[in-house]
């Protein structure tokens, strides 16, 4: 009598009902699906962008912005502590240019000094002088990653928010290199509208407008101290139509913005709703109450989207943005404002889209693939062991496939086109190992053993090879998933879930079933 043990069976008979179970949404309608056991549910395999259609994009983070905002912020305190300085610091010609700040001393003595004020602001400056009078200031590569690694992380964060804001369906959004975000939004009907959100820093202020300026003298390129040449941005036709001269000093920042809806005015036109944060709404309450009658701009990213004169002081914390909207402009201008600024802009590099059909396409070729590929393996293998034997192979083989598809779901993996290669690749090892077994059955049932002795000597000693064989490929997909990116990922895991399915099938479950069947039946002769 053949010998399976009970705990086998137990783990055999658990696994193969978890792999029905959880498979199984894969195969009925979305309506049944919403009707089934919510745990069950679990097991809907999560399509990537190659099958379900949809966008991807690869975007660089100018994170060279923040370097720059951050020395024009020390070259403020360094002006401050020159002036405060005992003695007095005299220096000239101080501006920031690119990543590096640079000034000139009056005096040579002074260097000692301002090393000292600039040690004080920040002691991770670089600080480098020519002659003891040209000064230039950089900051260090610790510094610089510190500052890049901060404008990726938000910088994900903020594209998640704006991304599930427009409510796209499981986008993947991860880091990729030392300053890159690969961004993938399977199933987007509208791809355009995303680049448009993501293409927006979204640095919101409100500014007064300088109504003493003259606008033809700007426009000619002689704009007040203190002041920018801003236009404003027809938002139905993206056209710059108005020029305003606008004060640099911001009245209240986006940031203390709490809320942003879209909304219709007395006039059944698109506006934002907006709320502000306590802090906010007594710095807007001050700025609308001391310059009733005056004009103020609202700013979004250096273009004006409106500049209202401000009729009545507005103390209660909210307000409308009005402007040129339609009800999506003003939709996504939402969608902007809740999800807050980019910490630097962004730059897409790289662009694709792939459309619903064309992914179906590629759906329906692997699935005609794969049930090719499953005909032709059922035939052959009870053309070459029999019956009995070529089903058993064939029933693991079934669960087997089964299993994969369960645990892609309850790992909530992505399925792509290359994972599909990998699940057509894993049908072919699943197959190879019972062969392994079957075949050296054969030998041991041709060499005088008994039935029960080449069933056993057949499953032990094909166990080493097929563990090794399998080991090596797990190995080689572990490093495949570990280097690889995108598609390369996809196959790997497809191809390290099924090497461990494939050992459970070929190892545990064909044993069970030859057991029952040899233990239930005592067949006088193999027939392999």
């Amino acid at each position: 009598m053949l010998i399976f043990e009970n705990w086998k069976k137990i783990l055999v008979l658990t696994v193969s009902i978890f792999a029905i179970i959880f498979s199984l949404p894969n195969f009925i309608s979305k309506n049944l699906i919403n009707n089934t056991p919510g745990f069950m549910k679990s097991g809907e395999i999560r399509l990537g962008l190659d099958l379900q259609g949809g966008s991807y994009l690869l975007l660089r983070v100018e994170s060279e912005s923040l370097q720059t905002d951050r020395l024009n912020s020390i070259a403020d305190e360094l002006r401050i502590g020159m002036r405060n300085s005992t003695p007095r610091i005299g220096y000239k010609n101080l501006k920031v240019s690119g990543t590096e700040l640079s000034f000139a001393l009056i005096k040579n003595e002074d260097i000692s000094i301002i090393k000292n004020v600039i040690g004080d602001i920040d002691k991770e400056l670089i600080i480098n002088s020519d002659n003891y009078t040209n000064i230039k200031v950089s900051m260090s590569e610790e510094k610089i990653k510190e500052i890049r690694d901060y404008a990726i992380l938000q910088s994900i964060e903020i594209i998640r928010r704006r991304v599930d804001e427009v409510g796209t369906n499981e986008p993947i959004i991860q880091r990729q290199g030392d300053d890159r975000i690969l961004v993938q939004l399977p199933g987007l009907d509208d791809p355009e509208r995303i680049k448009r959100l993501l293409g927006k820093t979204a640095r919101m202020n409100f500014r007064m407008v300088n109504e003493t300026a003259n606008i033809d003298e700007a426009l000619s390129g002689r704009v007040p101290p203190g002041s920018d040449l801003l236009f404003e941005l027809d938002e139905r036709t993206g056209e710059k139509t108005i020029p305003y001269v606008i004060y640099k000093k911001i009245g209240v920042s986006g940031e203390q913005l709490i809320d942003a809806n879209p909304s219709m005015d007395q006039n059944n036109q698109p506006v934002v709703s907006m709320r502000f944060d306590t802090s906010g709404s007594r710095k807007f309450g001050e700025l609308t109450s001391k310059n009733v009658g005056k004009r103020f701009a609202i700013v979004l990213d250096g273009e004006v989207i409106s500049a209202p004169v401000i009729r009545e002081a507005i103390t209660g914390g909210s307000g409308q943005i009005s402007g040129n909207f339609t009800f999506e402009s003003a939709s996504d201008l939402s969608v902007l404002l809740r999800a807050g600024a980019l910490p630097a802009p962004l730059t897409i590099l790289e662009e694709r889209s792939v459309g619903p059909s064309l992914g179906k396409d590629s759906i329906n070729a692997g699935i005609y693939a794969g049930i090719i590929a499953i005909i032709l393996v059922i035939i052959y293998m009870i053309v070459i062991y029999g019956i009995r034997f070529g089903m058993t192979a064939n029933i693991s083989l079934m669960v087997n496939i089964l299993l994969i598809l369960a645990l892609l779901g309850v790992l909530d993996a992505t399925l792509t086109l290359p994972g599909l290669a990998g699940i057509a690749l894993t049908i072919g090892m699943a197959v190879d190992a019972n062969v392994l077994i079957y075949e050296r059955i054969r030998e041991e049932s041709r060499s005088g053993r008994s039935n029960i002795g080449a069933i056993d000597n057949g499953f032990k000693e094909a166990f080493r090879t097929i563990v090794d064989a399998n080991i090596t490929t797990l190995l080689a997909a572990l490093i495949l998933f570990q280097f690889g990116s995108g598609p390369v990922k996809g196959f790997a895991v497809t191809l390290a879930l099924g090497v461990i399915t494939t050992m459970f099938s070929s190892l545990l479950l064909s044993r069970g079933i030859i057991t029952f069947w040899y233990n239930k039946f005592k067949p006088t002769s193999l027939n392999i």
